[in-house]
C-alpha cells in the first residue's frame, strides 16, 4: 500500500499485495479488532492517563485519553473501552474501541505520531493516508470521499478526510482521518474506523475526533 512519506511511522505500515486467502484472513482480523478480540490486538503501547473534559462539547465530562507519544488528548464515549496494555500495531500509540451488537461491527479510534508535515501538503498526505487505511481495513474494496476539508486542532493546522468504504463482499464501513501539523518536529493523527455505517458509532467517532486537543 502507498503511504505518505511525510508521515513516519505512517497511519498503517506498508504491506505487499496478498493472495486472496491471506486477504480473507486479514479481513477476519479487522472484524476482530473492533469486536471481542480488540483488546488483545489493539492494546495501548504508551503510558497515558484519564483526565476530565469540562467543556461544552457533546463528550464534555467524559474521561479522556492523554497520549503523550502522539501529543494528543481525546475523549472516551460512554460504553467505549480504552486499551492500555502492550501489543498495539507499531504505527499507533493509543486506541479506544466499541463493539457492535453481539460482538459484531463496532468502531475504533486510534492515535499516532509522524514526521513534520507542512501546512501546504496537509491535504495531499491526509487524503493519501486515508485511502491507504481504507485499502488496509477493506482489502479489494472501493472508497468514496464524503468530506475533505482543512480544520484546526488546538490552533494547529490540520486536515480531515472522511471516506465511505465497501469491500468486495459488500461489507460497508467508514474511515475518518485527521492529520495535525502538531509542531516543527512532528505531526499527529487520529484515525476513526467504523465497521458498519451505524449512525451512533459514526457520530461518536466524529465527536471524538472533533473534540481532540493537542497536549
Amino acid at each position: 500500500m502507498t503511504t505518505p512519506p511525510s508521515v513516519c511511522p505512517p497511519p498503517l505500515p506498508p504491506t505487499p499485495p496478498l493472495p486472496s486467502g491471506q486477504r480473507r484472513t486479514r479481513r477476519a482480523w479487522i472484524t476482530a479488532a473492533v469486536g471481542a478480540l480488540v483488546l488483545a490486538l489493539l492494546a495501548g503501547a504508551v503510558r497515558w492517563w484519564l483526565t476530565r473534559d469540562d467543556g461544552s462539547s457533546p463528550l464534555a465530562g467524559r474521561p479522556r485519553v492523554t497520549d503523550t507519544a502522539a501529543g494528543l488528548s481525546y475523549a472516551v464515549p460512554e460504553g467505549w473501552k480504552r486499551n492500555d496494555s502492550k501489543g498495539l500495531i507499531q504505527a499507533f500509540t493509543s486506541s479506544i474501541t466499541t463493539e457492535g451488537p453481539e460482538g459484531r461491527g463496532g468502531a475504533a479510534v486510534l492515535a499516532g505520531r509522524g514526521r513534520p508535515v507542512d501546512e501546504s501538503t496537509l491535504r495531499q498526505w491526509t487524503e493519501t493516508a486515508a485511502r491507504s487505511n481504507a485499502e488496509f481495513f477493506y482489502p479489494d474494496g472501493t472508497s468514496r470521499v464524503e468530506e475533505s476539508r482543512a480544520t484546526k486542532v488546538s490552533g494547529r493546522s490540520a486536515y480531515t478526510v472522511v471516506l465511505s468504504v465497501r469491500d468486495d463482499s459488500g461489507r460497508a464501513g467508514r474511515i475518518r482521518l485527521t492529520l495535525v501539523a502538531r509542531s516543527s518536529e512532528q505531526s499527529a493523527f487520529l484515525l476513526g474506523v467504523t465497521e458498519s455505517p451505524a449512525p451512533t458509532d459514526s457520530r461518536e467517532v466524529d465527536e471524538v475526533l472533533a473534540g481532540a486537543t493537542v497536549r
